[in-house]
């Protein structure tokens, strides 16, 4: 393979043809992969390997992207890794270790972040007619960008002797083009071993208008199909997402994305595998009531600022600042009016958790939904307008990306028509807090207060709530079933996606159990269940166990250690030459 700068000086891109050259010449001059022994193989990955996404926060592809990383630590001792991503929020300390190496490309991060999202808007957005000058000319920009990304990228790894990459949707997830061109091109010209690590693609929840039934909504990806007649933009496009490079193989979180892989883009199926996750032993919590009080009371410190009882901040005022609270998200509890106090260690808080992000997808506004039935069902209703002392509190856990925000001014306006139809004693009752991704807060040092884990996060909660329409895995209801919290879900799309998280053809001993959040009306014995798990908790103690269990048997720490195992002995194996995995959409039905 030719070196980088003899790449770039010979590549002559003025239109989205040229760039398809260089891929074709990528592809040619790539051959075959020896196989190497064990030690050599070990010995040349020894130099070090590189963890690349768009950004590092708290999120769960990061979270995941740590736990890959562990697993390369027990693998091989002692090897350096290195982190590489547009941004490292301040949450990503919470999820990467201090002796772990972060390296941030400016240009680098996806979506809005990408440049103030303009090239994201007008690949995905905006009309770019085959052969016109503002084809041309995103294409010229595209190559500039890759480019000069390629060369800092390339700089980096052999400045650290790095031979293995996992790129973590960087493949798959199109949020910024410019940097998966120039990753491929980098890592093609500094022969790097790659395990593409693919929790989403482009494809699912989107497909072009002219395939859509007419009583079909539109989906949340179809804008990656704005310009699907732009056959030579397409043509690159499809050949990057996922690229499929000789020392590369494709890691998905699912069995319908392997499937699509190899049956509509004509992957090899033995450079294509499911990457699993697996809980940690510390997840397998029984708490004491006392260890629940005392995670609640730090998790007041995080909301509250500093102090032991939080004061809440007026729900509407809060959407009506909202753009200000974007730039710097931070902690916050809300309620029907100002200055209300709430103490999330107090006795008689129905706690609900919504471990996620806020985005469309996660349907949190279906959360509230799920209250205002509650306060109008008699069992449950009865008890909580009787009791003054009872509360009921939705939390939400993850931040807003920017792009997003408008998704959490729908969960707020939700909020507040949840309780303007309630007497204000009762809304007065009725809680929504955000700890967008803290789990610690400065005056835990002065209070001789551990921070809070991943782990403790999930035993603030009486139920879990998860009414997601779309998930690449469904991380939530893993954890909080190790950690023996009870889960209300969707069962999202893909269905054989979430049937295999909860072990639906597995013996009864190895499936998860868990309330259905249903997508249409809340029926009468759905909510006496519901009522009942709140209510009377100690009713679903078996359940409890018996998750705890099929968890531990399914997603035990050593199974990712065995995968990784397994995935780096194919890459050590070598391969022969790879065909030309670029598709004709209008041949491909999604």
């Amino acid at each position: 393979m030719a070196g980088l700068e003899n790449i770039l000086a010979y590549a002559k891109v003025k239109c989205w043809k040229d760039i398809s050259a260089v891929l074709d010449q990528l592809q040619a001059a790539s051959g075959s992969v020896p196989e190497l022994n064990k030690k050599e193989f070990s010995s040349l990955l020894a130099g070090g390997a590189a963890f690349v996404t768009y950004d590092f926060g708290i999120d769960g592809v990061s979270i995941e992207i740590a736990k890959y990383a562990a697993v390369l630590e027990q693998l091989f001792p002692g090897i350096p890794l290195h982190f590489i991503g547009g941004d490292f929020h301040d949450k990503a300390d919470v999820v990467l270790k201090d002796h772990w190496h972060r390296f941030k490309l400016d240009g680098f991060n996806g979506w809005d972040k990408w440049f103030d999202g303009k090239p994201f808007a007008r690949l995905f957005q905006e009309a770019m007619p085959e052969g016109s000058a503002e084809s041309g000319r995103m294409a010229r920009e595209i190559w500039k960008q890759a480019s000069a990304l390629a060369r800092k990228l390339d700089s980096y790894f052999h400045a650290h002797k790095i031979k293995l990459a996992i790129p973590v949707n960087i493949s798959s997830n199109p949020g910024n083009v410019a940097a998966t061109l120039g990753f491929v091109l980098a890592a093609e010209a500094a022969a790097i071993y790659v395990i593409s690590s693919n929790h989403d693609y482009y494809w699912e929840g989107g497909k072009p208008a002219a395939e859509r039934r007419p009583d079909e909504q539109p989906g949340p990806r179809d804008h990656f199909f704005r310009n699907l007649a732009n056959r030579d933009f397409f043509q690159v496009f499809t050949r990057l997402y996922p690229w499929n490079g000789q020392r590369w193989i494709q890691a998905n979180i699912n069995r319908p994305q392997s499937r699509m892989l190899i049956e509509r883009f004509g992957f090899p199926p033995d450079k294509v595998f499911e990457l699993g996750t697996s809980i940690s032993d510390r997840f397998f919590i029984h708490s004491t009531p006392e260890h629940v009080r005392s995670v609640r009371a730090r998790m007041n410190y995080i909301v509250s600022d500093g102090k032991p009882v939080i004061t809440t901040v007026d729900a509407r005022r809060h959407l009506a600042r909202l753009p200000e609270w974007m730039k710097n998200e931070q902690p916050i509890a809300l309620g029907n009016r100002e200055g209300l106090s709430l103490d999330l260690a107090a006795d008689g808080i129905f706690y609900c958790l919504q471990p996620t992000r806020v985005i469309l997808r996660k349907h949190i506004a279906r959360d509230e939904q799920l209250f205002s039935a509650l306060l109008n069902y008699p069992p449950f209703a009865g008890k909580f307008f009787a009791d003054a002392s009872r509360r009921l509190l939705l939390h939400v856990t993850g931040p807003t990306p920017i792009e997003h925000q408008d998704d959490l001014e729908d969960v707020l306006q939700a909020y507040i028509t949840l309780c303007n139809g309630l007497p204000q004693e009762v809304a007065d009752r009725i809680f929504l807090v955000f700890s967008v991704g803290n789990e610690s807060h400065p005056g835990f040092e002065k209070l001789n207060l551990p921070p809070l884990c991943i782990e403790e996060i999930y035993q603030l909660a009486d139920v879990v709530l998860f009414p997601s329409e779309t998930e690449g895995r469904g991380l939530p209801i893993i954890e909080s079933s190790a950690g023996g919290i009870p889960i209300i879900c969707r069962r999202y799309y893909p269905q054989e996606v979430f049937f295999d998280v909860v072990g639906k053809d597995l013996p009864e001993v190895e499936q998860i159990r868990y309330l259905r959040f249903p997508a249409g009306e809340f029926r009468e014995d759905f909510l006496a269940d519901v009522t009942k798990l709140l209510l009377r908790p100690e009713t679903f103690n078996d359940w409890r166990e018996h998750n705890r269990k099929a968890v531990r048997q399914r997603y035990g720490g050593q199974t990712l250690v065995r995968k990784f195992r397994d995935l780096l002995d194919v890459l050590r194996r070598g391969t022969e030459p790879a065909g030309n995995t670029a598709i004709n959409y209008r041949k491909t039905e999604y």
